[in-house]
């Protein structure tokens, strides 16, 4: 397949999009609503990882695929390429934070594609797609992100870890419920429905559960980072390794190397890891 995507696609790279939106003093207090004790209260500004719910690409129903993603369509209003594999995740990326987001500031959210690649996972076939972000106030930009994407064959029956919403809770653990994921879902505007429709994600991409987002999870290990170092970020990098599903308590640890963390569930269970300086 790796030759035919970067034939297929190569006009995909370089496509460009942007979207605006100001930070109302609503999305924040919702934001932290949401994330509550979760989120590094030190800083200036909004808090840390609301820039995903910025200028969310707003597609209509008509637009979307079955899986609550948008339709993929070989179109030149297309940004994202139409590959030819059933699912998507957000496999991880990396964030630079140059300056905090101004509450009431007007951000200006432009996303470029910076790359597509192939190759030959353990599963079958994988296309990545890197996205390049920059979330600008007037002529600054604020943070700016690569976005990781990969495309995969469709899931089988019996792949998906076990189920452990039983599980002992640490005592410094998190349990992110169904209410959380919903009103996370709602804030970013994500209609993937593995996180919201129990019975989908059962019937349809075989998982035992709704699966918690990845980046509410990369939000959490941000945050942990800033409180760890008394300061935001000045670069931030994560990575999906498995799935975390709803109720399912999770740890988050400092990792094996300094300036790493993870976020670990039941059974020893790597959901996430991430790096930060």
């Amino acid at each position: 397949m790796g030759g035919a995507v970067m034939n297929d696609f190569a006009d995909w790279i370089g496509r460009s999009e942007e979207a605006g939106e100001a930070v109302s003093e609503g999305l924040v207090e919702r934001y932290r609503a949401t994330l509550d004790s979760n989120l590094w209260t030190g800083g200036e500004g909004a808090p840390l990882g609301i820039h995903w719910c910025l200028a969310p690409p707003a597609v209509p129903p008509a637009m979307l695929g079955p899986d609550g993603h948008p339709r993929r369509i070989d179109d030149p209003s297309s940004f994202l390429p139409p590959v030819p594999l059933p699912s998507r995740m957000w496999a991880g990326g990396e964030i630079r934070f140059h300056a905090p987001i101004p509450v009431g500031a007007m951000i200006m959210r432009r996303s470029r594609i910076a790359s597509i690649s192939a190759k030959e996972g353990k599963s079958g076939p994988l296309v990545f797609v890197a996205v390049e972000h920059s979330y600008d106030a007037r002529a600054e930009t604020l943070v700016s992100e690569r976005q990781d994407i990969v495309y995969k064959k469709a899931p089988e029956p019996g792949q998906a870890p076990a189920y452990a919403p039983d599980a002992d809770m640490p005592e410094d653990g998190i349990r992110i419920g169904p209410v959380t994921m919903f009103r996370y879902s709602a804030l970013t505007f994500n209609g993937h429905r593995i996180h919201y429709d129990a019975d989908y994600s059962r019937e349809v991409e075989f998982y035992p559960a709704c699966v918690v987002h990845g980046p509410l999870q990369a939000t959490l290990l941000m945050n942990r980072a800033a409180q760890i170092l008394g300061r935001m970020p000045r670069v931030f990098s994560y990575r999906g390794l498995a799935p975390c599903f709803v109720n399912e308590p999770l740890r988050l640890t400092g990792g094996v190397e300094p300036g790493s963390l993870q976020a670990e569930g039941p059974a020893g269970r790597i959901t996430m890891s991430a790096r930060f300086e």
